[in-house]
């Protein structure tokens, strides 16, 4: 009998790994690619944080690198030697910030050099930057094969980059439908929660409180919300999950306007599928995406989602059937469409219900880790 193939060794390289959507589509990947055929390293080029536990094999190797502001440059001999050391089929890269690493990968013959591109920059938001692009070119033939989250960002490859349709691959993000799921029963609120679902009217919204992310203009869509509509203040209650550089202003938008004591800012939670079990209307007010990791789960939840229309959002959000897509920036439309479900309960209702339906329909996650596999197996051929 032919000996038994050893398991095929991925080395995932990101910048930080910490709770993110990119690193929970990598966890994803390590806990439901067949552990028999794959075993996995992490190595983070800053630093590793607690979401490491997601994590649920025991096998994975967790390596912090620990670099400091600025280029990754004094780090290369090291990582050259760490590649060379953990000799893995595939090196697999995510955003920027990693696709330098992609060379190294390439003198230490890692067969399979597989780079995901999950979104735009902080500073480079709609991808138009010449340096960027100069940068992503000049990488380009070390790359074995490109992975996009979403249309915009495989256009962009093609278009912007030169990367043929031989050498990418457009993988929407997954989202677990059973684990994300809507309420079975009356829903109490969580631990630390200072509102009552079903008496309380629950906008929330998920994710690192980051510029790119922009959660400040649901802060002041939602002061905007109750200076047009008084008549709110008695329900209306606000809900930010994550925690990052935008805390303080978020607060300040919010004390100013004698409203603090209407939202929790509620940190980082491990219970994230039960905060959006209790909120009545789910908002992402990003100022570009991929393909949003917690807009699949708000969706697969069963809420009605109001979103800004960039990068990926519109390709997940059917406005008017699933939610409202309002631009970017523009407070005052999304708080015409917050009152919108606010005064109007079935529609609210009937977007939720059709969200969970194109969520278990489009994004399951049994589709994209196939995918992936596929992917990855290239490289035991």
């Amino acid at each position: 009998m032919p000996a038994e193939r050893a398991p095929l060794h991925i080395v995932h390289f990101v910048y930080r790994f910490s709770i993110g959507g990119l690193e929970n589509v990598i966890v994803q990947l390590i806990n439901r690619l067949p552990a028999e055929r794959y075993r996995h390293t992490v190595v983070s080029l800053t630093t590793i944080d607690d979401f490491r536990q997601r994590v649920e094999r025991p096998d994975v190797e967790f390596i912090a690198l620990d670099k400091p502001v600025g280029h990754a440059i004094p780090l290369y001999r090291r990582i050259h030697t760490l590649l060379r050391r953990l000799r893995p089929q595939v090196l697999h890269t995510c955003n920027l910030a990693a696709l330098e690493i992609v060379p190294l990968g390439w003198l230490a013959r890692v067969p399979l050099r597989v780079h995901a591109e999950h979104g735009w920059d902080a500073h480079d938001p709609h991808g138009q930057s010449v340096r960027y692009r100069r940068l992503r070119r000049a990488y380009r033939p070390f790359v074995s094969h490109y992975v996009s989250v979403s249309q915009d960002l495989d256009d962009y490859l093609a278009r912007a980059i030169g990367v043929p349709a031989r050498r990418r691959s457009l993988i929407a993000n997954g989202v677990d439908t059973d684990r994300f799921a809507p309420a079975a029963a009356p829903v109490a609120a969580v631990a630390g929660c200072p509102f009552t679902p079903g008496q309380h009217w629950l906008i929330g919204t998920v994710g690192r409180l980051q510029t790119v992310k922009n959660q400040q203009a649901l802060a002041r869509a939602f002061v905007a919300l109750l200076q047009a509509r008084p008549d709110l203040a008695d329900r209306a209650r606000l809900v930010f999950v994550g925690d990052g550089p935008l805390a303080a202003e978020i607060d300040a938008i919010l004390t100013r306007a004698g409203l603090r004591e209407l939202a929790w800012l509620a940190g980082a939670r491990s219970d994230v599928p039960e905060v959006l079990r209790m909120l009545d209307c789910f908002v992402l007010p990003s100022l570009t995406e991929g393909t949003s990791c917690t807009l699949q789960e708000a969706m697969a939840c069963g809420l009605p989602i109001v979103a800004t229309a960039v990068g990926g959002n519109p390709e997940v959000v059917t406005d008017g059937a699933t939610g409202s897509l309002v631009p970017s920036e523009d407070d005052a439309a999304m708080a015409r469409a917050l009152a919108a479900y606010a005064d109007d309960a079935d529609r609210a209702r009937r977007h939720g219900q059709a969200a969970r339906s194109q969520a278990q329909a489009r994004y399951g996650l049994s589709a994209m880790v196939q995918r992936y596999d596929t992917l990855f197996s290239g490289a035991a051929a």
